[in-house]
Order: structure tokens, then sequence, then C-alpha cells
């Protein structure tokens, strides 16, 4: 059930750009949770007002969620490479990219009619 959910204030680029960046962001996701791709879930909301340290330059907020715990070298190595990613894609400087980590209990996350706890 992992999910990673991308919020800026960036502008969105073109379809087949975004579609590549999500595809990407869950084959990534999937790798460093060691879970398979079948349960990963990408969300992306570009053009978000938002501020960053007093100001309106583009920002970028993200949420990975996932049942279990994600360890400290997992979410080191994750947020440098989605800070990259998104960078490269978005062009939110890395300095202007808050990710948040959540680890969730398998009863509090539902799918197919079911939890997973």
């Amino acid at each position: 059930m992992p999910l990673i959910k991308v919020q800026t204030s960036a502008e969105s680029p073109q379809k087949a750009e975004i579609e590549s960046m999500l595809l990407n962001l869950s084959a990534k996701l999937a790798k460093h949770l060691g879970k398979p791709e079948s349960y990963v879930m990408t969300a992306f909301e570009p053009g978000i007002p938002m501020t960053f340290a007093g100001n309106t330059d583009p920002v970028c907020y993200i949420e990975i969620k996932s049942i279990g715990t994600m360890k400290p070298e997992q979410t080191a190595a994750m947020s440098q490479d989605f800070c990259q990613q998104i960078n490269q894609t978005l062009g939110v400087p890395k300095n202007r990219i808050y990710i948040e980590f959540a680890d969730a209990k398998g009863a509090m996350w539902g799918w197919n009619g079911t939890t997973f706890g």
C-alpha cells in the first residue's frame, strides 16, 4: 500500500512527462521499501497556491506512506532520491521540498473491501 503524493506550486509539465515521473516514482518507492509495485499508488497535484520561507517561489510537499516501519537509512535515501527526481522534473530547488514519511498500521489502511491488518 505504499503511497507517494506530490503537491507543488509549480505548473504542470506535459501529460507524458507527468506519467513518466509518476511511473518512475512508483518503481523507486517499491524498490526503496522492498514491496511489490503492484500495491504502490502515486498522485500528483500541480499548481497549488503555496508559500515557503515567506515567498511564493516554486515549492513542493511530498507525502510518503507505507504499512510497517521505515528505517532512518531508508528515509534518508528516499529523501535524496525523490528530491533529485522532483528537482529534475519540475525544477523545484531541493531546499524548497519537504517530505513527510508516515508509517501506517495495517488495520488503518483499507483496500479491496478489507484492510491490511
